[in-house]
């Protein structure tokens, strides 16, 4: 397949221009999932793509949802053998507010050079996710137009509903399962640590939300009045949510590090090889000194280790000037970033019983559940992982890493629990991006050298 491979990344190379009038075409639909107004943008988005498809010789077809609709497509020949992947996208698109913000109109995309002399695509969905996708859609193009099939068996699932919560996405999952079965998911929605570093994606981060209230008198009090002799749900509420970090940064809940495992030497090692200095995570935000557990930098802190964060209270009086109050009622949301290993509702229910164990007589408090899922993780022997690492470093110049990512994305458990399948997270975003901001961009060289890669992957999935 090697000299079938160098004839395709010619014609990616010959194809670039057209290539980027293609996505140029998808950005200017504003398919904006989350507003109303724009449900017959996203219809146009997912008609749009299944054109495209067709064209390329997928059995394409627009699927209805209770919301936004999914495009499926196959193209999986009867006496195909080898590998069959099942690549992940979505074409819906954030808000674009606060509008005055960008630089030009974000559905006229346009390529913008920067002082460096880097070039960048700038528009809305850009980089999440519809340069991301194209990219896999235009190597499956180059395969085409070279050999006349694609390398290995693949099936497309491009759903319109990422940025809205995705609600349909797991019943369509399920409803679909034997129609979507294939060996290995690919997702695009991911990104490089650096200009030059390709990477997979091979952890993430599950999510455990909570929010916590505590009442104590039937009414705001005056301070004067009842000081020390009343309760106070402020001060109990940041003595308990306090009370979960000891001083050395670990979260003293029990059986929180059940299951949880440090990474190897040799991933910690191309970690810091990329981030030598906390600074180079921390210092973009104005931070130089990483807060969390001793003994493990920052960027490990993020991609390999559970979190415990306060993310937002409130009680009393919180108007402008000053007012004597105590206050009856105080509240936070909390959450938990876990990682494999981890339950996610043992740690809720720890967390609850710290909090119920610290609360003294005339104090009553409530829980609220926002959520929870598990982390995720590739193994760092997979056959698969090992191929597709092989091909982005030849590809980048670069050996390739697997890296780690602090947040969660919730389709890759979905395809788990929904298809029993593992998923390979490709993506080429870099951090300055601007995702979910105004003046969202792609660089060129992301969008070009991703079609490559994905060139690459898909000629050495065929070999195995």
């Amino acid at each position: 397949m090697a000299e079938v491979s160098d004839a395709v990344l010619t014609r990616v190379d010959q194809d670039l221009n057209e290539s980027l009038e293609r996505l140029f075409a998808f950005l200017r639909i504003p398919s904006i999932s989350a507003q109303p107004d724009h449900a017959q943008a996203c219809r146009l988005a997912a008609q749009w793509l299944c054109t495209e498809l067709s064209a390329l010789g997928f059995d394409a077809t627009i699927r209805e949802t209770p919301g936004h609709p999914m495009v499926v497509g196959h193209d999986r020949p009867e006496e195909a053998q080898g590998l069959h992947v099942l690549f992940y996208g979505h074409y819906d698109v954030q808000p674009t507010d606060p509008l005055s913000l960008w630089k030009s109109d974000p559905f006229a995309p346009s390529l913008v050079t920067g002082p460096d002399g880097r070039q960048v695509i700038v528009a809305r969905g850009a980089s999440d996710d519809k340069g991301q996708l194209m990219t896999f859609i235009e190597a499956c193009r180059a395969w085409r137009a070279v050999h006349g099939t694609l390398p290995v068996r693949v099936s497309v699932l491009i759903e319109g509903e990422e940025e809205s919560g995705g609600a349909n996405l797991m019943p369509f999952l399920k409803a679909n399962a034997d129609e979507l079965e294939a060996d290995v998911a690919l997702i695009c929605d991911t990104g490089m640590p650096d200009r030059r570093t390709p990477a997979i994606t091979t952890s993430l981060r599950g999510l455990v939300g909570e929010e916590v209230t505590i009442e104590c008198a039937t009414h705001d009090l005056h301070s004067g009045m009842f000081g020390n002799a009343a309760r106070n749900p402020i001060e109990l509420l940041c003595q308990a949510l306090g009370s979960v970090r000891d001083s050395e940064g670990r979260v003293t809940l029990p059986g929180f590090y059940d299951g949880v495992i440090v990474p190897s030497d040799s991933v910690r090692d191309q970690w810091r090889a990329i981030f030598p200095d906390d600074s180079l995570t921390l210092g973009p935000v104005g931070l130089s000194r990483a807060a969390g557990e001793a003994g493990f930098t920052a960027v490990e802190q993020i991609w390999a280790r559970p979190s415990y964060e306060i993310n937002g209270i409130s009680g009393g009086y919180e108007g402008d000037g000053f007012k004597t109050v105590l206050p009856a009622k105080a509240m936070a949301k909390v959450s938990f970033r876990l990682v494999p290993g981890q339950d996610p509702e043992a740690v809720r229910a720890a967390f609850r019983a710290h909090v119920r164990n610290a609360m003294p007589d005339d104090a009553r408090v409530t829980f609220s559940e926002h959520g929870a899922s598990s982390g995720f993780a590739v193994p760092e022997n997979g056959p698969l992982l090992k191929t597709a690492l092989d091909a982005l470093g030849k590809e980048w110049g670069v050996p390739a890493v697997s890296i780690g990512c602090g947040g969660s994305i919730p389709v890759v458990a979905e395809v788990k629990e929904a298809l029993d399948m593992d998923s390979l997270l490709i993506g080429f975003a870099q951090d300055d991006d601007r995702i979910h901001s105004p003046n969202e961009q792609y660089g060129v060289e992301s969008f070009h050298k991703g079609i490559r890669s994905w060139v690459r992957i898909l000629s050495a999935f065929s070999q195995l």
